[in-house]
């Protein structure tokens, strides 16, 4: 196995605001088709060799279709996680209890903003592979990083969801 490869996925290149790709709809998909499942791998691959990553969508590797990954395990502020999932032509069944806080993202990588999302969460999607339909349920970091990216297959950017300028903040860097 080469660096840029990962248990059957390869690291793509993740591209950034201001590429038209970030900014449509993404094409609802077929779950069951070999290149879904191949893009399923490649997505998971490229977050996971990517620090601080908790999700990645296809707009953001240049493929404008509703599918993307989630795995927030290991980040420091989640409570509760599904691990390691991947879901095609998800949608928002249900969203209580909205609360503000800090977002940042692969594809705008000098910002981050304050944006408001339910901290309570019902996803609808389907397993590629399978095609089996999942409907998760999420609180809190996991559901917010659910909504960023359900928002990146329908075009939008945390940028879209700030409340103004002042929501904006340049990314902290550690040295």
């Amino acid at each position: 196995m080469t660096p840029q490869e990962s248990a059957g996925g390869r690291v793509l290149p993740v591209v950034r605001a201001p590429d038209p790709v970030l900014s449509r709809p993404g094409a609802l998909v077929d779950p069951t088709a070999t290149e879904i499942v191949q893009l399923a791998a490649d997505l998971v691959a490229t977050m996971r060799v990517s620090p601080g990553c908790v999700g990645l969508a296809a707009p953001q590797v240049g493929i404008s279709a509703k599918v993307f990954c989630v795995d927030v395990s290991a980040h420091p502020k989640t409570r509760g996680h599904h691990g390691t999932f991947v879901l095609c032509n998800a949608e928002v069944i249900s969203a209580t209890r909205n609360e503000k806080a800090r977002e940042g993202c692969m594809s705008v990588p000098d910002l981050t903003g304050d944006v408001k999302r339910a901290s309570r969460l019902v996803v609808r999607g389907f397993e590629p592979g399978s095609g089996a339909e999942v409907v998760l349920e999420a609180e809190a970091f996991e559901a917010r990083a659910l909504q960023h990216e359900i928002d990146h297959c329908d075009g939008l950017l945390f940028l879209d969801r700030v409340a103004g300028a002042h929501a904006l903040h340049a990314r902290k860097t550690y040295l």
